[in-house]
C-alpha cells in the first residue's frame, strides 16, 4: 500500500528546488530539511531571523507583476490553467528580505547561496538567489516629465462598478502627476476616441475627461493600443518617460483580433523607446496577450481580482513613473565547473546556455511593498528575487560556485554601471549540512517560494491534461511541507500561498478527485522532465 508519506518520497525530485537533488543524501523518512517540524529551527547554526520587516528598499523588474487571476479562479471554486501562472508574477508577490544595499551605485546586485535539504525528504538542493537593492534616497531623485497615453477599455462589459473604479483610480493617479507631464486619455470600444490630448498633469480639463468616461460597445484592443502608441510617438522625447498604460476587461471582439499582430505593434513601438504596462480585470480578458504586451513593452502587467483594486494599481503604476532606477539592464551569471545550471526562475527574460545565463531587463523600479505583512491593496510589487537552480556534479570539489555580473545605464544620463559578485561556498558540491546552509536570510523564503511555484505549475498542468489525481499527488505533500515550515518561520506571504494550496486541493476534491491509499506512484518524477 502506498501511503502519503511514501508519496512524499516519490515526489522528492519534484519539490527539491526543481531538480537539484542528490538521491543518496539527506533523510529517507519523509521528514523535512531545515525548518521542519521537530527540527532545530536554526539557519547555518544561528537562530532563525524574524520575519522581514523591510530591511533595505528592494528593486523590481518590469514584466508580469502578480498572479491574481490564478488566485481568483481558485477563489471561484475552479481549476486554473497553467497559462494563468508565471514565475515572474509569483515571485513579485513575495517580499524577500535582501538586506541593506551593499554598494554606492543606484542599483546593487546581490547574490546568496542556499544549500539545504528539500521540503519533501531532505535531499540536497543547491540554489543561488539573486536580488537587487538600492541605497538611493528616493525622495531626492529627480523625475523627468512624462509623455503618457492611457488607453481605457470602455466596452459594455465595463458598465457599472468597473468603470466607476477606473474613473476613481485615474483621478487618484492624477494626484501624483505634475504640471510638466504630457497626458493623453483614450477610450476604446468599437473604435478609439481621444478624450484628452497633450494636457498637463494638473489640467482641470484632464479631470473632466476622466469623469466623462462611460461604457458601451465591443472591445477593440488593437485600435485603442495603436492610438495610444501613436500619440506618444508623435511627441516622443528622450528627456521624458515615454509610456502607455492599457486597461481592458475582455478579449478583442472587433477590429484586429489576431494576438500576434497586436504584439508586433507593441514590439515596433518598444524599439522606439515607448514602454507599455497593462492592466487586466474581469473574467474574460486575455491573460496571455496582456502579459505578453507588458513583457514586450518593458512595463508591468497587473490582474485586478476586485474592481476596487484598480485604484491601487493606478497609484502603484504612477509611483513607478516617479521612481525609475536603471535602464538597459544586463545580468550575466556563470556557473563554476562543479555545478550544472538547471534553470532560472523569477524572470522570463533569461537566455540559458550550458553553464551560464543572460537576463536582459528594459528597466528597474523601486518595489512597492516594504515587508511581507504589507498587504494593503494586495501583495503585488514585492520586488521579486530571481533564483538559479544548480545541480552539484558528482566528484566535483572546490569553493567556487559562480560569478554574477550586472551592467545598466543610469536612468537619465549616459553612465554605464558595472558590478561583479562572486558566489563561494564553505561546502563541497553536493554536501548537505543537517540544518542547511543559508548565506542570507531571504534565501530560505526564496526556496519555499520556488517550491510553491513549481507545485502550482505542476498541478495546473496535470489538471489541464485531465490528471486530477496527479495534481492532488503534487499538492498534498507540498501543503504538509509548507505548513511545517510555517510553524517555525511565520510569514504572511507563504501563509497566503498555503491557503491557495488548500483551495486547489478542495476544488479538486469537489470534482470527485481522491487519492486512494493504494494508488501506484507516478510513472516518472513530475519535475524536472528532461
Amino acid at each position: 500500500m502506498m501511503t502519503k508519506r511514501m508519496w512524499m518520497g516519490a515526489l522528492a525530485m519534484a519539490l527539491c528546488g526543481l531538480g537539484a537533488c542528490d538521491a543518496d543524501s539527506g533523510a529517507d523518512d519523509g521528514s523535512l530539511g531545515s525548518g521542519s517540524a521537530g527540527a532545530d529551527p536554526t539557519v547555518g547554526g544561528d537562530p532563525q531571523s524574524p520575519p522581514d520587516d523591510g530591511v533595505g528598499p528592494a528593486v523590481g523588474q518590469g514584466g508580469a507583476q502578480d498572479f491574481g487571476q490564478f488566485r481568483q479562479i481558485l477563489e471561484d471554486g475552479n481549476i486554473p490553467g497553467p497559462e494563468t501562472l508565471d514565475d515572474v508574477g509569483f515571485f513579485a508577490e513575495h517580499r524577500i528580505d535582501l538586506g541593506a544595499a551593499t554598494c554606492d551605485d543606484d542599483v546593487c546586485l546581490q547574490g546568496s547561496l542556499a544549500v539545504m535539504g528539500n521540503m519533501v525528504n531532505g535531499n540536497n538542493c543547491t540554489m543561488v538567489m539573486m536580488g537587487m537593492t538600492t541605497p538611493v534616497d528616493i525622495e531626492s531623485m529627480p523625475r523627468p516629465p512624462l509623455n503618457l497615453a492611457i488607453a481605457i477599455d470602455t466596452s459594455g462589459s465595463m458598465l457599472g462598478e468597473p468603470i466607476e473604479y477606473v474613473r476613481s483610480g485615474l483621478l487618484e493617479m492624477q494626484q501624483v502627476l505634475r504640471p510638466e507631464d504630457n497626458v493623453t486619455l483614450i477610450a476604446f470600444s468599437d473604435g478609439a476616441q481621444v478624450l484628452a490630448q497633450g494636457l498637463s498633469g494638473d489640467d482641470p480639463a484632464l479631470t473632466e475627461a476622466i469623469s466623462s468616461i462611460t461604457a458601451e460597445g465591443r472591445t477593440d484592443v488593437y485600435g485603442g493600443l495603436r492610438a495610444a502608441l501613436q500619440y506618444v510617438d508623435a511627441s516622443v522625447d528622450p528627456l521624458r518617460q515615454n509610456r502607455v498604460l492599457l486597461l481592458s476587461d475582455g478579449e478583442s471582439t472587433t477590429g484586429v483580433v489576431n494576438d500576434a499582430r497586436v504584439l508586433t505593434l507593441a514590439e515596433a513601438y518598444a524599439a522606439r523607446g515607448i514602454s507599455l504596462s497593462t492592466i487586466g480585470m474581469g473574467e474574460s480578458f486575455d491573460p496571455v496577450l496582456m502579459r505578453g504586451l507588458a513583457e514586450t513593452g518593458g512595463g508591468a502587467f497587473y490582474f485586478v481580482e476586485d474592481p476596487a483594486a484598480v485604484e491601487e494599481v493606478f497609484v502603484e503604476e504612477a509611483q513607478a513613473f516617479l521612481l525609475p532606477l536603471a535602464r538597459n539592464v544586463v545580468i550575466d551569471a556563470e556557473v563554476a565547473e562543479g555545478y550544472e545550471l538547471r534553470g532560472v526562475f523569477g524572470t522570463q527574460r533569461a537566455v540559458v546556455t550550458p553553464g551560464r545565463t543572460r537576463i536582459e531587463i528594459p528597466s528597474l523600479q523601486l518595489a512597492h511593498r516594504v515587508s511581507s505583512s504589507d498587504n494593503e491593496g494586495g501583495r503585488r510589487g514585492g520586488g521579486g528575487a530571481m533564483v538559479l537552480e544548480l545541480t552539484p556534479l558528482s566528484g566535483a570539489s572546490g569553493a567556487d560556485v559562480g560569478t554574477l555580473r550586472i551592467a545598466y545605464d543610469t536612468p537619465w544620463g549616459d553612465t554605464r554601471v558595472e558590478q561583479e559578485v562572486e558566489i563561494l561556498s564553505p561546502l563541497e558540491p553536493g554536501e548537505t549540512p543537517q540544518d542547511g546552509f543559508f548565506e542570507a536570510d531571504g534565501t530560505q523564503k526564496a526556496f519555499v517560494t520556488l517550491n510553491l511555484y513549481a507545485g502550482f505549475e505542476m498541478a495546473a498542468v496535470r489538471a489541464a491534461a485531465g490528471d486530477g489525481l496527479g495534481a492532488l499527488q503534487v499538492l498534498e505533500p507540498l501543503g504538509e511541507a509548507v505548513a511545517a515550515w510555517l510553524a517555525v518561520n511565520p510569514d504572511a506571504d507563504i501563509e497566503d500561498d498555503l491557503r491557495y494550496v488548500d483551495l486547489f486541493i478542495d476544488n479538486l476534491e469537489a470534482r470527485g478527485v481522491e487519492a486512494p491509499m493504494d494508488a501506484p506512484p507516478p510513472a516518472q518524477d513530475p519535475w524536472p522532465q528532461d
